[in-house]
């Protein structure tokens, strides 16, 4: 099948911008095989906002075209999200947890020992963090770095994402596959939880700025009434 039939049938997502990117990606596996599905899924763990529910279902549409196989598919995908994770756990253990210990003292209301406690939560949790964190929009790509602050043993973290990207990867192709031209039915449904997920970080990050800035005012109230008295 030709790259303009397939771009033609994803087109049928809307003529929205997942729409174009579902048109690019389809001529980018076209071109280069399953490794462009890898360099899709690679760009989507670096970048984020870049949906994985878009890029992954337009692999499993390509290969239900026969522009590749199944298993190549979902292998490549699984690929591409490892090399874009292993890119971020470096950039991780480059930063390493002294160095943002640092830049956290110097930022407003946060505290060295902010990154501490993250560290140390990650030291007792990462194993199932990583696992987990490959199936959860936005905390996909970012569980990484925490990772490599933390020094996470590079095989297990390569095995744990891996493991979870594998599933995640699978679903999401083998909608793709079987939907076909109806692959963008997968990005409403995900779409719904990734708005869960962005709810809720909202509302901790909300909550953690309201407790900082109330501590900040109450220290400062304090350290006034010593001073007058």
């Amino acid at each position: 099948m030709t790259v303009v039939n397939i771009a033609a049938t994803s087109s049928s997502g809307g003529g929205s911008w997942l729409s174009a990117l579902a048109d690019w990606l389809v001529m980018l596996m076209e071109t280069i095989g399953p490794a462009g599905a890898a360099i899709a899924v690679g760009l989507e763990s670096l970048f984020p906002p870049i949906p994985s529910e878009a890029v992954l279902p337009v692999a499993g549409l390509a290969a239900s075209r026969g522009s590749f196989t199944l298993a190549e598919a979902i292998g490549w995908t699984t690929f591409g999200s490892l090399a874009g994770a292993y890119i971020l756990y470096v950039l991780g253990r480059v930063l390493g947890a002294e160095r943002l210990t640092r830049v956290a003292e110097k930022l407003p209301l946060m505290k060295g020992e902010d990154v501490t406690k993250t560290v140390a939560w990650f030291e007792r949790h990462g194993s199932v963090a990583v696992f987990f964190g490959r199936m959860v929009p936005l905390f996909r790509s970012l569980i990484s770095i925490p990772a490599g602050v933390s020094k996470m043993p590079w095989w297990k973290f390569g095995l744990l994402t891996t493991a979870g990207s594998l599933i995640w990867n699978s679903i999401f192709v083998l909608a793709g596959f079987f939907l076909g031209e109806n692959w963008h039915i997968v990005e409403q449904y995900a779409g719904v939880f990734q708005n869960i997920v962005i709810v809720v970080v909202v509302a901790l990050v909300a909550w953690f700025l309201f407790v900082r800035i109330r501590a900040a005012v109450r220290h400062r109230r304090e350290s006034t009434e010593d001073a007058a008295g």
